[in-house]
């Protein structure tokens, strides 16, 4: 079964996505599971994993209640406050819908770069490992340091990092160099055995003139670090299509991870996910 591990869906009205403005061009409007579907069928993608895009826990109910009639969506990675008082009672209740597989604070936009390290969020990562919840990384470079630090208080804590941490593709193609300190950091995360990581965003860093021959050497040392067992595939859909289509990532992916055999083929674009997320919470 092939998953995408990564996709998005919103409504406007619902007016809590602070980072969805017209200026946002295309993506400034509705995406549902109508929109979604056909590119699915097409790309012969039975399953998804439907990712939070606004920081309220008006926006997880939303996407919970959207999964529950949408049977593409095997599960939902939603949102809560890690700061506030009573978060692991929050996180225990969302915990009873079986459809919530995750959770994400939205870190590349709070402004402290090392708020992620502080250690008056434990009660939130133990809540997750209590819970057998993911805790989705949606981190810049920058703070894969800090995460590490939260690796190190909590080796329980499943961790998958959003879009290989984003590194800075759109300059990096011209200077490797640039590339330095995310390809240290990143294998450092990945020496974890906890954390896996999605191939997912690449083409967005890198914009619209995106090429495989660019890309290339980021799958390949993600590939070296996490390996077949612990990469999934997400198309970060519908952000994605700011740089590409759907089927043309999907393509690329394929491509770029060619050198693997079937069964590591079939791991990154739907196995790990189902394990990762799914059976964890005891579905499939």
């Amino acid at each position: 079964m092939r998953i995408d591990a990564h996709q998005h869906f919103w409504s406007v009205s619902r007016a809590d996505y602070g980072w969805l403005t017209p200026a946002r061009g295309p993506l400034y409007r509705d995406f549902g599971p109508a929109d979604l579907a056909p590119l699915l069928a097409a790309a012969g993608i039975q399953r998804t994993i439907l990712v939070q895009a606004a920081p309220t826990v008006a926006e997880t109910a939303y996407l919970l209640d959207v999964a529950a009639s949408t049977p593409a969506v095997a599960g939902v990675v939603g949102w809560v406050d890690f700061a506030q008082l009573g978060v692991a009672g929050e996180i225990a209740r969302l915990a009873k819908n079986p459809l919530l597989v995750g959770l994400r604070p939205m870190v590349q936009d709070i402004a402290d770069d090392d708020w992620l390290a502080d250690p008056e969020l434990a009660p939130a990562f133990a809540a997750l490992i209590a819970h057998d919840l993911v805790f989705d990384a949606l981190v810049l470079p920058r703070h894969l340091s800090r995460l590490l630090a939260v690796l190190d208080r909590h080796p329980a804590l499943a961790v998958v990092v959003d879009h290989a941490a984003k590194p800075d593709i759109a300059h990096g193609r011209h200077d490797p160099s640039r590339y330095e300190s995310w390809r240290a950091d990143i294998a450092a995360v990945a020496a974890r055995p906890g954390t896996t990581c999605k191939l997912s965003g690449l083409v967005t860093e890198a914009g619209p003139d995106w090429t495989v021959a660019a890309l290339r050497p980021l799958v390949d040392h993600l590939l070296q670090t996490f390996g077949a067992t612990r990469l999934l595939w997400g198309s970060d859909w519908p952000v994605l299509t700011l740089a590409a289509s759907y089927r043309s990532w999907l393509d690329a992916a394929v491509e770029m991870t060619g050198q693997l055999d079937a069964e590591q083929r079939a791991a990154v674009f739907g196995g790990n996910a189902a394990r990762v997320y799914l059976a964890r919470r005891g579905r499939r």
